[in-house]
């Protein structure tokens, strides 16, 4: 056993747990696409807390939800029924075009249910003796934080000194369909993938990989899982990122925007044969599909069933393309885009990203780093063009400042 490292105090405090480094800044308050900060200073967010806020801080209707929902009943367990839970499932199902909701609270407990459904449903549906399921997932993937899933991440960071980690799952490269095929055997039961990777950077795979998959999926007699926790509910101008490419999975997972940045709210969306295996007591949540969750829930699917943070994700997406391509190739290296959500990849030379989003914060814009050397840009889809442009203007000025500083 290795000699303990001394105890770190973390960002947020001497009694909260190190396991973030934040940016050195507290915030407030909250409203739209800014944010105050404990000195009274406004800030543009541009991390929308990883897509939970899609729809901004504190948007009103999703505001009065919950408020008149509080005012009711917050909480029944699922060990009595409530009357918002069948309502919100029977909306939810039917913006997925799919047959049953299974909703959680966290985007991981969505990927945990969608393992645990996906391997019963082999077992019952394709005769996978139990215990010898297979999943195939791609490198650089990341679907949450417990165990099992770090287990399969090929993060080194993610994984080290957790194990030992459980089997069933195979490795193969993002975007290359050939070798998610090579990998299927009769006991592959699904393939878990994201439609456009967010923690690896926003990855997005070539034209036409989500469609070869779906047609190995049915080839193999396979569930398709798309986890669009990140991508999904307008993130990329579209309900889904699969909708890019006329793909349906057998089964969505959402979380994240599906909560408003109000409370935790996830769901597997699926196929009554994937979802019907998981009987009553073999799968639950003491706060899963609770009352107010769903009243939310529910006033987040009107604003996507009105198209509207669609059509502003579309919008401002192109003007955010066009002002990041524009930004200097001897500052960046690489940008990927596809609607409100972006990764630029910075130039060795001016070191590592992280100092990129503190030079950023110093000019009151807010974006999060990644692996390193990119950051990730996704504010929230009704940012006004005004203030997108002024991000813009703010990175271009952070770029420089960070070049000059290295040519000291």
């Amino acid at each position: 056993m290795g000699t303990p490292t001394a105890p770190q105090e973390s960002p947020d405090g001497r009694w909260a747990a190190p396991n973030y480094n934040p940016l050195p800044v507290t915030l407030t308050a909250a409203e739209g696409s800014w944010v105050t900060d404990d000195e009274g200073r406004r800030l543009l967010d541009l991390l929308s807390a990883y897509s939970a806020l899609n729809f901004g801080h504190r948007h009103p209707a999703l505001v009065a939800a919950a408020k008149a929902q509080l005012d009711l009943v917050t909480l029944t367990s699922r060990a009595f029924g409530n009357d918002r839970l069948p309502l919100f499932c029977e909306r939810l199902a039917a913006l997925c075009g799919q047959e049953m909701v299974l909703p959680m609270n966290t985007g991981a407990e969505a990927v945990e249910t969608a393992i645990k459904a996906a391997r019963r449903w082999g077992m019952l549906r394709r005769g996978v003796p139990d215990g010898e399921a297979e999943i195939i997932v791609c490198d650089g993937n990341f679907h949450g934080r417990t165990t099992t899933i770090v287990g399969f991440s090929t993060d080194p960071e993610a994984r080290e000194g957790f194990g030992p980690f459980g089997p069933g799952f195979t490795v193969v490269p993002f975007g290359d369909a050939a070798a998610m095929a090579a990998a299927v055997t009769p006991r592959t039961v699904a393939v878990l993938v994201e439609p456009i990777q967010g923690e690896a950077g926003v990855r997005i795979p070539p034209d036409g990989y989500l469609r070869a998959v779906r047609e190995l999926c049915d080839d193999a007699g396979i569930l398709l899982v798309a986890d669009e926790i990140q991508s999904g509910l307008g993130r990329t101008g579209r309900t889904f990122a699969c909708d890019h490419e006329g793909v349906r999975p057998d089964a969505y997972l959402l979380g994240k925007a599906l909560g408003g940045g109000i409370v935790a709210v996830s769901a597997v969306v699926g196929s009554a044969d994937m979802l019907g295996v998981l009987t009553a007591g073999r799968h639950g949540s003491t706060f899963g599909g609770n009352p107010l969750s769903c009243a939310v829930g529910l006033a987040v699917l009107d604003l996507l069933e009105s198209d509207e943070p669609q059509r502003q994700a579309t919008a401002m997406g192109e003007v955010l393309a066009c002002r990041l391509a524009a930004l200097p190739r001897h500052h960046v290296t690489a940008v990927r885009a596809r609607g409100l959500w972006a990764g630029v990849d910075l130039a060795p030379s001016l070191g590592p990203a992280r100092a990129l989003c503190e030079e950023l914060m110093r000019r009151r814009v807010l974006v999060k780093d990644t692996h390193g050397s990119t950051i990730r840009i996704a504010p929230p889809l009704n940012i006004q063009r005004h203030d997108l442009d002024w991000a813009c203007d703010r990175l271009i000025e952070a770029l420089d400042a960070l070049a000059e500083r290295s040519a000291r």
